[in-house]
């Protein structure tokens, strides 16, 4: 499994880190983990396109994690894609996506009589609304989704993804979560949220020390995600989905490898791990991580 960081950022607007949305490529299958801001021009330069796409599965229906749905959907069709896309999330999927297409309705009829393109198979949706447990099998490849904590949001998933020789699994966004860490177990890597408090200062006008601590209170704190690495005995962890996108790397690894002493990752757009190579790669770095 070939994992790759989309996007590592938040709400916050970022150049560097854009919304939140990961790759993960298993042979030929290729799936994706929630839809940022930008998530469209990180599949190019990942080397892949949202026309390649097998399934998409959502977190949650937070603004951040589904912002560029409709830029993946529509870009498909222009890149020439020949089918349905496949959108696995929580309830409220399927209303949140045909207000989506409803909104839009009017300038696709009118690209479509207009562009006579081969097919507007791209600009159908298969939508599954999933609840805990598995939610794919496909051929070895089983996919399990993991409720998590990110009250009060009503239902918000982790999934895991594991061929029953490589496991993969990430966190969505979730307060420290027991039920998480069961289902990540001995996992070849763990892709996880990451809330650096610290970071997060007050700012008149734009967050109260309120605002703070009720954002903090369902994120999993930079303090707080080694202890999950570790319980759930990870391979490797891979930090993402920073809240703030601007923080102190070297401070927030001494953090995490008070608690976690495998090998960690403090991730960057389109950084790439290969669970069975174990090779880390970004630009033209790379790096071999020690057998696990």
């Amino acid at each position: 499994m070939r994992v790759t960081l989309l996007g590592t950022g938040c709400p916050q607007v970022s150049t560097r880190r854009y919304g939140p949305s990961s790759l993960l490529r298993w042979k030929e299958r290729q799936f994706l983990v929630d839809c940022g801001s930008g998530v469209t021009q990180r599949l190019l330069g990942a080397g892949s396109a949202g026309k390649n796409i097998d399934a998409l599965f959502l977190t949650h229906l937070h603004s951040d994690h589904i912002v560029d749905l409709f830029q993946l959907i529509i870009s498909s069709w222009h890149q020439g894609r020949d089918r349905p896309q496949r959108i696995f999330g929580p309830p409220g999927t399927r209303q949140y996506l045909n207000g989506l297409m409803a909104l839009w309705r009017s300038e696709l009829e009118q690209r479509i009589a207009h562009e006579k393109r081969p097919s507007t198979r791209a600009l159908e949706l298969d939508i599954t609304e999933v609840e805990p447990g598995i939610v794919l099998r496909d051929g070895d490849l089983t996919v399990i989704a993991v409720a998590v904590r990110h009250q009060p949001v009503k239902a918000a998933y982790g999934y895991v993804f594991t061929d029953g020789s490589q496991k993969v699994a990430f966190s969505g966004d979730t307060a420290f979560c027991p039920e998480l860490i069961l289902a990540a177990k001995d996992a070849d890597a763990l892709v996880h949220e990451c809330f650096i408090h610290r970071e997060m200062l007050a700012l008149p006008g734009v967050r109260r020390p309120e605002t703070i601590e009720n954002v903090a209170s369902y994120h999993t704190l930079s303090t707080e995600v080694g202890k999950v690495a570790a319980q759930a005995r990870a391979r490797c962890l891979i930090l993402n989905h920073f809240v703030p996108v601007a923080f102190d790397a070297a401070a927030l690894m001494a953090e995490v490898r008070a608690d976690y002493a495998g090998p960690v990752l403090v991730g960057e757009d389109l950084m790439q791990f290969d669970t069975a190579t174990r090779m880390v790669s970004h630009g033209d770095v790379m790096v071999a991580l020690p057998p696990s």
